[in-house]
């Protein structure tokens, strides 16, 4: 947190006043957006301002208590975000030592992956398909939750971002790790690449068409999901908001359809255009990333924006092919896969 400190000592008093009262809003459960853009203004001890990020809390307020429902801009509107319990007592920095002492197992559970894949379609050939229609609506349910709630939660530290800071500051953005109202999903959205994987027993079980865009990308976004947090690097809050997005839309579609509900055919369409969409927007963040990374802070290095750029633009094109095989041409060898 860094400070703007005025030449008066009332000031410099009131500069303390307003840091621990940010502090205990924190430790409150409040996540104040911005807290490193901090200033207190005073004329006198009988007017004193703080300034969260351009919002002006007035310290001499009647009744002001530092708490949550205290933090509010003089026009009304709130500069806080409500922090549940398990978000605030998450311990960021236990999280990515462990992610950067143990990101490379993500190797190892690839290859278990490709191992059981490939060997699970070897057991299955001359077995009949299952039935796995609830375990498959609870498997889609339960993910469609969680994308869910990831998207509410990191989409509304984005958007308070964007709206108070402007479109560069969310791209180069990295206290979306360690903010109390994010930081949990950020670790969430990297771990949880791991039973993701899952997605591709139904498809063997069931005996359906495994197409190469469907473990290629379960393999590749595992990798770098976890190469990328262990280094909190910038974009990050674009990537993982709008996975979320639109995992929120996928599972939410595939839970319709294990459950035998009709789902009009421009949902599918619509859900792999929203994939299509979120490869061209991490292609967007990351040459911007390339570009900022010099001339601001925005923390990333070369090899990431490489290896991220090859990853979205490989997507880019296979959902490119895929949307076109599936919904323009009407190849019937498209039914029955996932590009997911």
């Amino acid at each position: 947190m860094t400070h703007s400190f005025k030449s008066k000592p009332e000031s410099i008093v009131m500069q303390v006043a307003c840091s621990l009262i940010v502090s205990d809003a924190v430790e409150e459960g409040v996540s104040v957006l911005a807290p490193q853009a901090l200033d207190c203004e005073t004329s006198s001890l009988r007017s004193s301002r703080c300034v969260v990020h351009g919002h002006s809390i007035d310290l001499q307020r009647p009744g002001f208590s530092g708490r949550k429902s205290d933090f509010k801009t003089m026009n009304g509107s709130e500069v806080v975000t409500a922090v549940y319990d398990f978000e605030r007592h998450f311990d960021q920095r236990r999280a990515l030592q462990w992610m950067q002492e143990n990101w490379t197992t993500s190797f190892a559970f690839c290859g278990l992956y490709v191992v059981l894949v490939f060997g699970g379609q070897h057991y299955m050939r001359e077995r009949p398909k299952l039935n796995l229609r609830w375990l498959m609506v609870l498997w889609s349910f339960s993910l469609a939750i969680f994308s869910i709630m990831g998207a509410s939660r990191t989409g509304l530290y984005m958007l308070r971002i964007l709206t108070t800071r402007g479109f560069r500051h969310t791209v180069c953005d990295t206290r979306f790790y360690t903010t109390p109202v994010s930081k949990f999903w950020a670790f969430a959205f990297a771990v949880s690449k791991v039973p993701e994987l899952g997605d591709t027993m139904f498809v063997i079980l069931r005996k359906q068409r495994l197409i190469f865009l469907h473990w290629y990308h379960h393999i590749t976004v595992l990798l770098y999901s976890w190469y990328t947090y262990k280094d909190h690097v910038a974009g990050g809050i674009w990537f993982i908001t709008i996975n979320y997005v639109v995992h929120s839309f996928m599972y939410t579609y595939y839970t319709a359809r294990a459950a035998g509900l009709r789902v009009p055919r421009p949902c599918a369409m619509i859900v792999t255009a929203f994939q299509i969409m979120q490869m061209v927007m991490g292609l967007v963040v990351l040459g911007l990333v390339y570009r900022w990374m010099h001339e601001v802070h925005c923390p990333s290095s070369i090899d990431n924006v490489k290896w991220g750029s090859i990853m979205y633009l490989s997507y880019f094109v296979l959902f490119t092919i895929f949307f076109y095989n599936s919904y323009l041409r009407g190849s019937s060898g498209a039914k029955g896969s996932k590009a997911e």
